[in-house]
């Protein structure tokens, strides 16, 4: 399974934590692990958790934030508690992990976890295309990070299995022959992709007035799930620049030929 699936782990306050989820992931046969400006050193108690999968936990990369993280991604899964009410289906480790697997053969899919005390905040939802849940007892909903990646590394690896008949690599490979043969637009559009259509969009948006200069984010989280949906390749990305660019050039136009007080109202 390995490679082309990442664990990401948002803001880690506990080395300990972080070892042990690098355990669940060699369990597994994972092994891209990323960090996003974790809130304690990863020491002696990671390395003590780690156990046998201490090269996974070493192999590590750190990054400041979910953006750098997802950066060269294709898909954001993003690891959210049962109480959560975001404006997006919830889907269960079994029902989205066959979709996952699919979409490693086209490029990273990462999944998304974040801090022990309280999880992702919705900024950080807002750069996942995808949310899942863990079905759990209503007694003690409550999961360490560890268990939660390894529930959820678990559902992928039976997902390949079934996907690939049994026949491990065989079978992946198949599957990459088969997008390699699409034309590169037709391909999912990376992480740094899709935000740079969010920035460019958003700034169209508000030379139209369309967006509030105060709080533009309401609107902007609404077009990022509606985006997320669906999925971007690389030429929705290039053709909604392209809607960006002439919305933003007509402004300038409008602008300039009311002497720069003229507004368009929606």
């Amino acid at each position: 399974m390995g490679g082309r699936i990442r664990v990401v782990l948002v803001r880690p306050r506990r080395g300990g934590n972080v070892g042990s989820v690098a355990r669940a992931m060699k369990n597994m046969g994972l092994d891209d692990l990323v960090l996003v400006a974790p809130r304690t050193p990863v020491g002696a108690a990671a390395r003590h958790m780690a156990a046998h999968a201490r090269d996974v936990l070493e192999a590590r990369r750190t990054v400041p934030d979910l953006v750098s993280a997802l950066a060269d991604t294709t898909l954001a899964i993003g690891t959210v508690g049962r109480e959560t009410t975001p404006r997006q289906r919830i889907e269960t480790p079994r029902e989205i992990a066959p979709e996952i697997v699919e979409a490693a053969g086209e490029g990273t899919v990462a999944l998304v976890f974040g801090p022990e005390d309280h999880g992702l905040s919705n900024t950080d939802l807002d750069r996942c295309q995808r949310l899942l849940s863990i079905p759990t007892a209503d007694a003690y909903a409550s999961l360490n990070l560890a268990q939660a990646v390894l529930l959820c590394a678990y559902e992928l690896r039976l997902a390949t299995s079934e996907a690939t008949g049994g026949g491990g690599s065989a079978g992946r490979s198949s599957v990459t022959r088969r997008r390699e043969e699409r034309e590169a637009d037709a391909r999912p559009a990376r992480g740094a992709e899709t935000e740079a259509l969010y920035e460019h969009l958003e700034g169209a948006l508000r030379a139209v007035g369309f967006l509030s200069p105060q709080n533009p984010a309401h609107i902007m989280r609404d077009i990022r799930a509606l985006f997320g949906r669906g999925g971007l390749t690389r030429r929705d990305v290039k053709v909604w620049r392209g809607i960006a660019r002439q919305v933003s050039w007509a402004a300038e136009q409008i602008s300039g030929a009311s002497g720069g007080s003229g507004r368009r109202r929606r």
